[in-house]
């Protein structure tokens, strides 16, 4: 069995998350071991500086954006740009939009939410 160790970074808004979290989960895939660590980094602008460290070895980042906030949405492209500046093309990015379960309150459409994820594909 071969084993693979990949770093996933969450940037923005996904929670409440003071400072930093972080979780580590070992998954099989396709007969590979593949040891997982989530390092969830705090989306407020007083920690933006701690962000750099953690994205510096991550294979993939999945930006977070809160669909009723657009300060959340317009958040994406920095997020995006301190990944690439770490990381050039290396690191997988996936952009994700939470809280769909205040669809009502959705200040982000989602086509829009769509447009952004084109531009970075």
């Amino acid at each position: 069995m071969i084993s693979a160790r990949h770093k996933v970074v969450l940037l923005g808004d996904s929670s409440p998350t003071i400072a930093l979290d972080f979780l580590t989960k070992t998954l099989y895939f396709e007969n590979q071991q593949v040891i997982l660590q989530i390092w969830d980094t705090a989306g407020q602008e007083r920690f933006r500086s701690l962000v750099s460290s953690y994205i510096r070895d991550c294979s993939a980042a999945i930006i977070i954006y809160d669909i009723t906030n657009r300060d959340s949405f317009d958040n994406i492209d920095g997020w995006i740009n301190d990944v690439r500046n770490e990381r050039g093309d290396e690191a997988v990015i996936l952009i994700v939009g939470n809280k769909y379960d205040l669809d009502n309150q959705r200040a982000i459409p989602t086509e829009e939410g769509q447009q952004k994820a084109k531009e970075y594909d």
